[in-house]
Order: C-alpha cells, then structure tokens, then sequence
C-alpha cells in the first residue's frame, strides 16, 4: 500500500489526485491532507478519505477544522501552521507527494519532501521557478523522484526519452514544443486588454482551475513559468523551448528529434490523466478520464504567440535567460501583481508593466544550491518592491 500526502488538498489539483486516488483503494492510502483555510471542503475531504492528519497552513483555519470534526469517529489529527506543512511532507509512512500548494507558498514543502527522498508529484512549478537549482540538487542528494503534473511537462516528460537527463542534444533531442491554449483573450486586440475583469480573465475556455492560474494563463505567464520550470525538469536551455499555441488543448505538448520526429502525447483536458501518469508511473492505470474522440475533434490548429498581447511571455525569456534570482522576481512580482488584478486594485494590463519595472530594479545575482535563505530574502524584496509599484509609490 502507497502512502500519500496531499498538499493542496481543496484546490482543483488536490481534488483531482483524491478522485484518481479513490479509484484504486487497493493500492493507495492517503495518509495526510493539506491546505490553506478551505476548512469546509477540508472537513468535507476527511470524512471522505479519512486520513490520518489533516494540515491547514492558516492556524485559525485548523482551530476551525478540529471543532468541525470533532464528532466524527477516528478524526485525523488536525496540525497547524507552515512547519506542519513540512512536517507531514516528510513522514516515514509518506511515499508519494503531491506539491500542489500554489505559488512560492509551496516552496518550502516541496523541498522538504524532495530532502526526504519521496516521490514528488510536481503541481506547483513556482518551487522550480523560485529556486530550481536548490530543488534539484536535492533530488540528486537525496534521491527523490520528481515526476510533474503540469499538463504540459508530463506530456514532454511522456514524449523523451529515458535517459533525458544526460542533455536533450545527446538524446537526439532538437527542441520541446510547449503547447499553450491561448486562454480566453487568444483573439483581442491588444489596446483593449486594459478593460479586462476578473471575471474574464478566469473564464478559461478549456480548463476549470483556480483564480490565480486562471489570471496566469490569460496573461501567458503561465506559459512563461512552465518555459523556466522546463529547463530545469529537463535540462535543457530556453533556446530550445518554443511556445506554440493550440486552441483546442488535446496536444498537451510535443518533442522534435533531429531524425524529424515530432512525437506529441494527446488526450482530452482532464488533469486527471497526467495525475494517473505519475502515481502510477512506470506503469499505467485508470484515470476516470473518457477516451479523446478524434473524429469529434476533427481538427487541430497551431499559431505562434502574439508579441504585443503577452508581454508576460517575453519577461519570463528573460528571466530564464539572465537566471539566478531573476526567475524568483518574476514569479514574486507576478504574484503581488495578478492578486493585486483580482482585488480591483490595477488593471489587466498593468500585470506586465509591475513585473518589468520589478525585474528591472532588481538585478540577477547567481544562486548557489543551498541558497535558500538567498531566494527567500530577493522574493520578500521582490514582493514588497511590487506591492510599491502597484500602488503608485515608485515611478
């Protein structure tokens, strides 16, 4: 029997793992569940699964949580706070992790499992993005597994070939295609994106995810995110990594060999299945996801990524270019900025000009592999740096 952790357990991810997991009883347990403050889906979850402890980052969330269980019979024990986070990551009954916290938030987390040597199913690609030298250092030393779920990097991942991790060039490998849905503003002119809500830009037109990854993907950082975290999954450089934009999102990404093979990994958009791949990987197992209809498709189209209306996409080839603490502004900054979209303080179009203005006050400094506390102080000055730009305080 397979001991889980997951982390983030009420997120779309979370909720996705708990129903690929609950399909195969037989093969799985879940021994801890983690999330910020959903203390009502939290409590909803543990009487589901019936783990063995249950983790709420937000300490007033987890009082909240042990008085919502306290009549259930066997309740789990409830942790609070960011250490327990680690804590549960790392038991001795744990051997898979699922990193789904969203953002830097789940840094910390990630590592600690990655140091105690787990496999660690990768949702949350900021842990690469922020500090990916560190993490994969780790990897090494501890002898961990990273498998990701990103829809996009398990299809590369399904599509190399085993021995990647010695240079894509060597491999016969040319280039990753990194396909991107273009999200729900594809087709706008650019001039009028700074009249974009919210609303609209959660409306993703294939997948059903989060506020922020929602924001991320209409802006095509996202995308720009996934292009860092891919260098370092797979070892290779941004030069080699084209975007390719693919309304339809059934080819969830493709790799060009030098023989000109182009092999690509299908199936319809359900996070369920790159899920499956990895608990159940070197192996295959049922996803619950219904078999993709070609002929109900009927077509697959490709463009390039238009320049002027994802700006977000050419910061994150900066990033990736200038490296070291670059990636870790971008991806604070991004974050200060897309909450501050969501709380009506900035408009859609003032996300980019944030994270530019904040990498251009911060300039790279090389990362060394146990840099931790290294990153951790350049994202409090990246963060703090983007909440002045958002209100207006720095020109």
């Amino acid at each position: 029997m397979i001991g889980i952790a997951v982390l983030g357990s009420t997120g779309s991810i979370g909720v996705s793992t708990l129903d690929v997991v609950q399909r195969h009883p037989e093969r799985f347990r879940v021994i801890a569940l983690a999330a910020h403050r959903n203390v009502e889906r939290m409590a909803e979850q543990c009487r589901q699964v019936r783990p063995r402890y249950a983790v709420m980052a937000d300490t007033e969330a987890a009082e909240r949580l042990r008085k919502q269980l306290a009549g259930m019979s066997g309740p789990p024990e409830v942790l609070g706070g960011a250490a327990a986070l680690e804590a549960v990551a790392t038991l001795p009954e744990v051997d898979y992790v699922m990193a789904a916290i969203v953002g830097a938030a789940g840094l910390l987390s990630t590592l600690a499992a990655t140091r105690a040597g787990k496999r660690v199913l990768l949702a949350n690609k900021e842990a690469l993005v922020v500090a990916g030298a560190i993490v994969m250092q780790a990897a090494v030393e501890h002898g961990a597994t990273l498998l990701p779920i990103d829809s996009e990097h398990n299809a590369i991942f399904q599509c190399l070939p085993p021995r990647h991790r010695d240079g894509l060039p060597a491999s016969g490998v040319e280039r990753i295609l990194l396909t991107a849905s273009g999200g729900p503003f594809r087709q706008w002119p650019a001039a009028e994106l700074a009249t974009v809500t919210p609303e609209q830009a959660c409306a993703h037109p294939n997948w059903r995810m989060g506020r922020k990854i929602s924001v991320d993907s209409a802006t095509m950082m996202n995308k720009g995110l996934e292009i860092i975290e891919a260098c370092w999954l797979f070892a290779t450089t941004a030069e080699r990594i084209q975007v390719v934009v693919h309304p339809q999102s059934v080819i969830h990404s493709m790799v060009q060999y030098s023989d000109g093979s182009v092999l690509a990994q299908l199936g319809n958009p359900d996070m369920r299945t790159p899920i499956a791949h990895a608990l159940a990987w070197p192996e295959r197992m049922a996803a619950g996801v219904a078999a993709l209809d070609i002929f109900a498709i009927a077509r697959l189209d490709f463009e390039p990524p238009a320049p002027d209306r994802f700006p977000c996409l050419r910061l994150a080839y900066r990033a990736a270019a200038e490296g070291g603490t670059a990636p870790a502004v971008l991806n604070a900054a991004n974050e200060v900025a897309v909450a501050a979209f969501l709380d009506g303080r900035i408009g859609f179009s003032a996300i980019p000009k944030v994270v530019e203005r904040t990498l251009d006050a911060l300039p790279s400094a090389p990362v060394a592999a146990d840099g931790l506390e290294q990153v951790l102080a350049i994202d409090a000055e990246a963060r703090a740096l983007a909440e002045q730009f958002v209100a207006g305080r720095v020109l």
